[in-house]
């Protein structure tokens, strides 16, 4: 089963995928990181974003390790990985990667919560269940720079305000992947919320599905086992 949750920067949406994955017992998957760490080597190694063969041979270099690294969480990296993301050679890539760790989670598992920003759109149109995180742009930058302040890092919150406008800007107006919820996508606005709060909707939300899903599992186990 998969659970797609997406939405802009600082909505709240990678707090609230990773305790669902917990909740539910669910591998979790930050696809963002994937394009942030695209982003970072193709910081590390001094080439322009704009550089698609650069960047497309920098995507192929990217792997599991690289997604602990604490400087994806940067502002700069953030960016970089925003103007990567829209070169269809370096989604592509990466496309295949997340639709992979959907389909097949690790052992154990009883499915994949996805977070990311076209994941209920683009990467798995077909998910269970699709939640679209969202909260008004003041609140999702003051956010932004708590969580930077928290880390030991500088942030202003009038340039993380205007880094993250232009952000959205980029992120709802390219010509692929545009950030968008899905027409199916369950909308959660947490500009009021903490996140208790969110994660108690988001769970009213999926696990009636969740169970709904399991029983059906269960059914068709039945069924095949009275067969033979």
């Amino acid at each position: 089963m998969i659970v797609a949750v997406d939405g802009p920067a600082a909505a709240g949406k990678g707090t609230l995928a990773c305790r669902l994955a917990e909740r539910l017992g669910f591998a979790y998957m930050d696809t963002g990181l994937l394009y942030r760490a695209v982003g970072l080597a193709v910081l590390r190694r001094g080439v322009s974003p704009g550089n698609g063969e650069a960047v497309v041979e920098a995507a192929h270099g990217v792997h599991a390790a690289a997604l602990a690294d604490p400087m994806l969480r940067s502002e700069i990296v953030g960016h970089i990985a925003s103007q990567v993301a829209v070169i269809p050679a370096v989604r592509a890539i990466l496309l295949t990667c997340q639709r992979s760790f959907a389909r097949y989670p690790p052992e154990g598992t009883g499915g994949a919560v996805m977070d990311g920003r076209d994941v209920g759109t683009v990467v798995c149109p077909h998910a269970e269940c699709k939640l679209f995180v969202t909260a008004n742009l003041a609140v999702r930058a003051k956010r932004r720079v708590n969580e930077l302040r928290e880390r030991g890092m500088p942030a202003i919150e009038s340039q993380v305000l205007a880094k993250m406008h232009e952000r959205d800007r980029r992120d709802q107006e390219r010509a692929i992947a545009l950030l968008r919820p899905a027409e199916d996508a369950f909308i959660l606005d947490t500009s009021e919320m903490n996140a208790d709060v969110a994660l108690s909707m988001a769970l009213a939300y999926v696990a009636p599905k969740v169970s709904s899903r399991m029983s059906l599992h269960a059914r068709d186990q039945g069924c095949r086992s009275e067969r033979s």
